[in-house]
């Protein structure tokens, strides 16, 4: 397929989005192929694992340091949507990840240096995708703490030590955790519908950030089932990083990034259309 032709595929088919299942667009997957694309996930983190590995452990220091500094200036409130916020922007903090996948699909020799200095496709482009994802996550954080303000008004919050008491020991708490995880579903399935594609797209392909979200959605759309299981895959992971104090990010992380490039080649190529 040609670049006029892929140019005007993404334009075509990021207009209507729901209105129609376009057969061109739907692979029928299975429903658990998520489990594929991590095994080959694994198998990218596997090969000269060190680079994966540090890029994972950078993001987990990152991760820490930004931790620290919300307790340093007494800021602990918003860590819950911040760690939230974190599957928000995960998708463009891996697209070095997704770099080395690509290169091993070339059979290309790619260290952490290439990694880290990533030139995508489309440029500049791809950074204004991950802006609109640090906005979407800073919108969603503000959300956060304007749903506390609607159920708890200006009391102060009670530090994480007595938070969980008054979440699960009151009925003000119980119905905030409703309203919260309702609001923070609906910004959770925006987020990773525009953003789980549109930025290994960008990476391989010159296609603007609007298009390449716009692709994202309508893709995710028509192939629902599998994605959605993808999803919950997903959250099941982040949740083992969060047990593990975030500690489980230095592998995890990478092995979503690597896997998810794969659901991109399964998914996002219109040559299979």
């Amino acid at each position: 397929m040609s670049e006029t032709d892929k140019s005007y595929w993404l334009l075509n088919e990021t207009s209507g989005i729901g209105e129609t299942r376009d057969p061109r667009l739907q692979r029928n997957l299975p429903l658990m192929v998520g489990f594929r694309w991590l095994l080959a996930g694994w198998k990218d983190l596997w090969h000269r694992p060190a680079a994966s590995l540090a890029y994972g452990l950078g993001v987990t220091l990152v991760s820490w340091l930004l931790v620290w500094i919300l307790f340093a200036f007494a800021s602990d409130y918003i860590l819950f949507p911040a760690l939230a916020g974190f599957m928000i922007v995960a998708p463009f903090l891996a697209i070095g990840l997704y770099e080395k996948s690509r290169a091993l699909e070339a059979r290309w020799t790619v260290g952490l240096a290439q990694m880290l200095a990533v030139r995508p496709q489309s440029g500049k482009q791809v950074f204004f995708t991950g802006l609109m994802l640090c906005l979407l996550m800073l919108l969603w954080m503000r959300a956060a703490v304007f749903i506390y303000a609607i159920f708890f008004g200006v009391t102060p919050f009670p530090g994480l030590e007595h938070i969980a008491g008054m979440l699960f020991g009151t009925p003000y708490g119980w119905l905030m955790l409703a309203v919260g995880m309702s609001v923070g579903g609906l910004f959770a399935a925006f987020a990773f519908a525009v953003s789980v594609f549109s930025v290994p797209m960008q990476l391989e392909r010159r296609v603007d950030a609007m298009t390449a979200m716009g692709t994202s959605m309508r893709l995710v759309w028509n192939n629902l089932p599998p994605m959605l299981a993808w999803g919950a895959m997903v959250l099941a992971l982040f949740a083992i990083s969060l047990a593990t104090g975030l500690t489980g990010l230095i592998l995890i992380f990478p092995l979503l990034g690597h896997a998810t490039w794969h659901a991109y080649r399964d998914i996002a190529q219109p040559e299979k259309a």
